[in-house]
């Protein structure tokens, strides 16, 4: 136990020298490591109990943040297509809806004046004319012209 001091002022050095050093495998190592997205800093620092571990933590967490904002656009954008698309609907529905029926009518008829008989031409009397004939009469319509004064 003579070489044993609980008092040493530095750890016991070896002069360990490495019998297989392969210069071409270290770089080799050094290129993979590069390529994996390590730094070569950081391979010099020394490893701190669980930092890898915080590290994907937090990746994994701006992962998240990134993808429920994508979601919450996608919700938003949904929502402004059905509001574009009602508001759409709204404002043609009437003209569209018009155009169809109007397709299905067919053409309007195009009427020809009838011409009333000689003796009731600018009276409303009906001497002179029967019941049906008077219904058939066509019916004139006045714009309403008066103003309140």
């Amino acid at each position: 136990m003579s070489g044993f001091t609980p008092f040493k002022k530095h750890a016991n050095e070896f002069n360990y020298i490495p019998r297989y050093y392969d210069p071409e495998k270290e770089a080799r190592e050094q290129r993979r490591a590069e390529l994996r997205g390590e730094r070569a800093e950081d391979a010099e620092r020394e490893y701190r109990p669980g930092q890898y571990i915080r590290t994907q933590s937090a990746a994994r967490a701006a992962r998240r943040a990134a993808r429920d904002e994508q979601d919450r656009m996608r919700v938003w954008k949904m929502a402004g297509a059905a509001v574009l698309l009602l508001l759409a609907i709204y404002l043609l529905y009437p003209k569209l809806a018009e155009v169809f029926l109007r397709m299905q009518r067919g053409p309007a008829p195009t009427e020809t004046p009838v011409a009333p008989p000689a003796g009731a031409r600018g009276t409303l009397d009906q001497s002179g004319i029967g019941e049906a004939e008077w219904q058939a009469q066509p019916i004139t319509v006045v714009p309403n012209d008066y103003t309140d004064e």
